[in-house]
């Protein structure tokens, strides 16, 4: 099976390629340099050419913040670029996986969300993934979205890197624990784009490890589990302003996973132990 990976450098693109290598399929990743998703003409060429049997749109704007002062620019690469992703790979007959957010939702419910929520975006950010998922829908056929949050994984810049850098510099931190939602280890985010491009069980599928946390519930568990002795300290959003609005409460319900048959996600903490232990082993090995 062909498979074409469109944000192949990104932190999940580079894991998608290396499973699905691994696994034994042909994979063709692009990073932005190669494959420039806005160019229409240059993905009709490129995704022509390999004929793919599935097309993987990892490729994205997501600079959250940033993106309220560049709505133009987000809207052109999240939501035209991946409608060109969608009509040309639609054309060549190919299973199209479209990688979305929680950020679609506003953050006000109060039990998690499941696939058949009302999405109400409350960030530029939000508004421009969830008119890529409007995109696939309209003019594609045979579409996986999944929306996943809070990504971390050994590739690119995320949360646990961030706090793992953050302690070596200062003994005690502040975390905001008013935001709660469903961390995501990229590995299994990627085993699980495995499974379901494996399948013809289109649809929206919302794809996090199980159970949920607050950011500084998430903090404390990070140092936790690497032994790492820090104080955090609990703080509100209001405490650090920024320039998009997060959803409070992004918590995911994996409804289409659980009546498709697919595998549970393991447990956030499980996966984050075995994030932390893997990057421990990568430096005693340097």
């Amino acid at each position: 099976m062909k498979v074409l990976v469109t944000g192949a450098k990104g932190q999940l693109g580079t894991d998608l390629v290396l499973l699905l290598s691994d696994r034994g399929y042909e994979v063709y990743g692009y990073g932005r340099e190669e494959l420039d998703i806005t160019n229409f003409d240059q993905v009709k060429r490129v995704i022509r050419e390999i004929h793919p049997d599935v097309v993987i749109h990892t490729a994205a704007y997501t600079k959250v913040d940033l993106a309220e002062s560049e709505p133009d620019q987000a809207f052109l690469i999240n939501s035209y670029g991946t409608r060109n992703v969608a009509v040309v790979s639609e054309a060549v007959g190919a299973k199209l996986v479209y990688i979305s957010t929680d950020y679609v939702f506003d953050g006000t419910a109060t039990t998690p969300y499941n696939e058949f929520a009302s999405t109400n975006p409350l960030s530029v950010y939000g508004k421009s993934k969830l008119a890529g998922e409007q995109f696939v829908r309209d003019l594609h056929s045979k579409f996986f979205i999944v929306r996943t949050s809070w990504v971390y994984g050994k590739h690119g810049n995320n949360f646990v890197k961030t706090m793992l850098k953050l302690a070596q510099e200062r003994d005690e931190l502040m975390v905001v624990h008013d935001q709660i939602g469903c961390p995501t280890y990229t590995v299994d985010l990627a085993n699980c784009v495995l499974e379901l491009i494996q399948t013809e069980k289109y649809g929206v599928y919302h794809v996090s490890n199980s159970g949920h946390c607050s950011w500084y519930e998430f903090a404390k568990a990070i140092f936790e589990e690497a032994g790492i002795k820090v104080k955090v300290n609990p703080c509100t959003t209001k405490d650090f302003p920024r320039p998009a609005p997060r959803p409070a409460y992004s918590v995911f319900d994996h409804m289409s996973l659980r009546l498709n048959g697919f595998r549970k996600m393991r447990e956030w903490r499980e996966a984050l132990r075995e994030f932390l232990r893997y990057i421990k082993e990568d430096e005693t090995a340097k």
